[in-house]
Formats: structure tokens, C-alpha cells, sequence
């Protein structure tokens, strides 16, 4: 059974891609700081296909240690999907010292050390693996929120740059979405924006988190193995580019 790490794994996209891995037949190890939500999921799924793992990647000590004390009770982990995010909708004035630290660490500087650490350990199998990066139309069109857009926009970089840095056998690809329902980032953005999004949208059926879930596993899958450094839009059409 191979295992997947999912980060933001508790809610929104991230819980939809945890139920469709399963499904999918992977292990999934689920990355989350929300306790009672991480709680939840493992009454829900044995433990047979579910690790849950309390993690507050907004902390520089949580996201330089959390790969490496992963890997001292598992010997290899197929994928790494990047998911946990944050965004605040506001202006970037509005925003404190504390608030841009941790927007900063959570949205850009965790992927930095989650995924080198990973591929650092699973290169050295020299066997295919999977890294999938969650990023946002708002890195490639920009955003109200300044943070939120300026890091989404460094993590395309870091996608196709780590292609590089961690082929032939780390493949790394990212997945764009733009307007998601239900989820807690839906609620925040603003009145204006979510109107604008809507507006450009081609095809019309709301995008749920288990749509966004079924095109990160399809790329973190083998289907996909001859694809890395490539950003997947899942946008109902909107903003071609």
C-alpha cells in the first residue's frame, strides 16, 4: 500500500483528498493542526489506512522536524501533497508582523522543507515518486490579499524549479484552483472577488473540494508519470492563460 503525506488534511480540499486516496487504496498520513478534526477522521478510518499527525506549520521547529521524525517510523512514502494553506482577505496593511510570519511559513516556507526533506529521503530509491503542490489562480491573476497571491505565486516557482532540483525520480507538478465552495477560505473572500471569479467561469457546475481532489491524485498517480514542473488550473475556465 503506498503512502501518501497530505498537509491541511482535516478540512476542505484537503479532507476530500484524504477520503479519495483512500478510496483510491493509499495510506495516507494526515497532516493538520486541528486537533478535534484530525480526532474525528480516525474514528472515521481505521488504522490500517489512516496516521493522523498534529502539526502547526506556521512554527520554524515543526516544518525543519516534521519530515525527519516522520521518517523514523517509515521507511519509504510514495507522495508528498502540499495542501495546507492560509488566507486572510484583507488588504496588505491590514496585516500584523505575526500574520505575514505566518503566512510567509505556512503557504511558502513549508513547502520548502517538506518537500526538499521528502525528496531527500526518497531519491536515494531511485523508484518514482510524487510531490503535489496546492497553489491558487490568485499566484497567476493576483489577489485582494497580497500574501495570500505573492506566496501562491512563489510556490509555481518552487514547483518548476523542484522538477528540476529533484528529478529523474521526484516528480512535481502543481494544482491551481479558483473559486472552491465549501470550504473555510470561501466564506473569507471577499463579496467582490467571489462575484469576479464567478463571472469568468466558462462552465458553470460549482467547483467542490472533491473536484480539486480528484486532479491532485490524478497527478500524483502513475497516469501522470510522464509530467513534472506543469501547473493544472481547475477553474471552470476562467482567466485563460
Amino acid at each position: 500500500m503506498k503512502k501518501l503525506i497530505i498537509t491541511g488534511a482535516a478540512n476542505g480540499i484537503g479532507r476530500a483528498t484524504l477520503e479519495q486516496a483512500i478510496v483510491d487504496g493509499y495510506f495516507v498520513i494526515a497532516v493538520d493542526k486541528d486537533v478535534d478534526a484530525l480526532n474525528t477522521l480516525q474514528q472515521t478510518y481505521s488504522a490500517s489506512v489512516l496516521e493522523t499527525q498534529v502539526a502547526d506549520l506556521s512554527s520554524d521547529a515543526v516544518i525543519k522536524g516534521f519530515i525527519p521524525s516522520l521518517y523514523e517510523r517509515h521507511a519509504t512514502i510514495y507522495g508528498l501533497i502540499n495542501n495546507a494553506g492560509l488566507y486572510h482577505g484583507k488588504s496588505i496593511y491590514a496585516y500584523s508582523d505575526k500574520e505575514v510570519d505566518e503566512m510567509l511559513n505556512v503557504n511558502l516556507k513549508a513547502l520548502v522543507y517538506l518537500s526538499k526533506d521528502f525528496a531527500e529521503r526518497e531519491m536515494k530509491h531511485e523508484a518514482p515518486r510524487s510531490i503535489v503542490n496546492i497553489t491558487s489562480v490568485a499566484g497567476e491573476v493576483g489577489s485582494c490579499d497580497a500574501l495570500y497571491g505573492a506566496t501562491k505565486a512563489a510556490v509555481i516557482g518552487l514547483t518548476k524549479a523542484n522538477a528540476w532540483n529533484f528529478a529523474p525520480f521526484v516528480r512535481v507538478n502543481a494544482v491551481s484552483p479558483a473559486l472552491i465552495h465549501d470550504t473555510a477560505i470561501y466564506d473569507t473572500i471577499p463579496e467582490y472577488r467571489r462575484a469576479e471569479y464567478a463571472r469568468q467561469e466558462i462552465l458553470k457546475d460549482p467547483i467542490l473540494p472533491s473536484g480539486v481532489a480528484e486532479v491532485i491524485l490524478l497527478l500524483v498517480g502513475e497516469g501522470f508519470r510522464h509530467m513534472t514542473g506543469k501547473v493544472i488550473p481547475v477553474d471552470n475556465g476562467a482567466y485563460p492563460r
